[in-house]
């Protein structure tokens, strides 16, 4: 057993706030996702071209890098819109930044994802059930999402333990998060090693009960596709 002394409920509220973060951002991702798969399989030559450039200019990008360019960027943002409006300074809190930047980022990695699994779907399904009078509705929910979401889980858990494990840069813009909290415990003590390890341990167990949980989907996801010859 490690000796945090006295600081283990600390770390644990961060580990709360870390993981928190991440499932909020991965909604945010999950939502930019599904927009950018849509805009890049869309006629719209310009929604394509939007699309194109979010996701190469994101995947591009360190993460850390684009994290202080969203966060300052959208803080200049949000102060000139209050400027405008006569609002004063408004301070974009840590968490609401974090969560935003993480879902911008991954965002253009679920797109990659959603778009693979979309185009995985045979398109004779799709007409299928457009000829047995089923509308574009019913079609969607009933043929294109379930096999979509089929194609796209493997892709979509690997994003999340990426997304799980990034969340760990949101202590650089302020998040009061678990590494933060180990970075304070750490300069308290003079024991950096001591909680840097235990914030190792406690994403390991996350990303491992993570792993378990995917790896149960799939199975669940997989049931009833006809086997290989």
């Amino acid at each position: 057993m490690l000796d945090l002394g006295g600081y283990g409920p600390s770390i644990l509220e961060g580990a709360v706030l870390t993981v928190e973060a991440a499932l909020v951002g991965l909604a945010v991702a999950i939502v930019l996702g599904l927009l950018g798969a849509i805009a890049k399989l869309s006629a719209s030559p310009a929604l394509r071209l939007l699309a194109g450039a979010y996701t190469t200019i994101v995947r591009g990008v360190p993460d850390l890098v684009l994290m202080l360019l969203v966060f300052f960027g959208g803080q200049m943002l949000v102060n000139d819109l209050a400027a405008r409006l006569e609002l004063g300074h408004l301070d974009v809190d840590p968490f609401t930044a974090g969560v935003s930047t993480l879902g911008f980022i991954y965002g253009a990695y679920m797109a990659e994802t959603f778009r693979g699994a979309i185009l995985a779907v045979p398109r004779g399904q799709l007409e299928a059930a457009r000829a047995f009078g089923m509308s574009p509705v019913l079609v969607l929910r009933r043929v294109l999402i379930p096999q979509m979401l089929r194609h796209a889980l493997p892709g979509l858990g690997n994003n999340w333990l990426v997304l799980l494990k990034a969340t760990a840069l949101l202590s650089v813009i302020g998040l009061d998060d678990m590494v933060r909290k180990a970075a304070l415990a750490a300069g308290a003590t003079r024991r950096p090693f001591t909680f840097y390890l235990a914030v190792a341990l406690v994403f390991l167990a996350l990303t491992t009960v993570s792993t378990l949980l995917l790896a149960a989907a799939e199975r669940r996801a997989r049931r009833g596709e006809a086997l290989p010859a």
